[in-house]
């Protein structure tokens, strides 16, 4: 039962991400109900504990990420939800495989929108002057404007993985 639900949410947050770039409230809260009154009632006050933990894993994870501009609320609330539906060890592997995927995309976007040329000068000169001037000037040298992707690809896939490579 919660596989099917799990790849429900996952799957809905996918197409309404790509399409709508908006991972939906109601799909979201309604599993996180769902995973916490499911391990309430099955395995008691341990599955409540078990899924409010994994609630508050996937909440965490990419909370400052948000916080900063980097992605959206639903994203964040999608892993609150795969928490409670999963437990904390499963969310926390799949926040790692999802962070990978997300940089994979994030730097194949940003070679095809800026170059090979550009993202090699802004590997080699950003990191060594992130705290100074001198890296933004000789990277920014192009268009500065922001490059984004509905993170629910780089979601649906990490929990994919991790549920191929897990289990639940």
């Amino acid at each position: 039962m919660l596989i099917i639900i799990l790849g429900l949410v996952i799957l809905i947050s996918l197409i309404t991400d790509l399409k709508d770039k908006k991972i939906l409230n109601i799909v979201t809260f309604p599993a996180m109900i769902f995973g916490l009154s499911y391990y309430l009632f099955n395995q008691g006050w341990d599955g409540l504990l078990f899924s409010g933990l994994g609630f508050l894993v996937g909440l965490m994870v990419f909370l400052i990420p948000y916080l900063l501009g980097g992605m959206g609320a639903g994203d964040v609330k999608l892993m609150a939800a795969i928490g409670a539906l999963t437990g904390a060890s499963f969310v926390f592997y799949s926040a790692l495989i999802t962070s990978i995927i997300g940089g994979f995309i994030a730097i194949v976007l940003i070679i095809k929108r800026r170059g090979i040329t550009f993202s090699i000068k802004s590997l080699f000169f950003s990191i060594p002057f992130l705290s100074s001037n001198l890296g933004s000037m000789i990277v920014n040298s192009k268009d500065n404007s922001s490059i984004s992707f509905p993170y629910g690809i780089a979601i649906f896939f990490g929990t994919i993985i991790t549920f191929a490579w897990k289990g639940l």
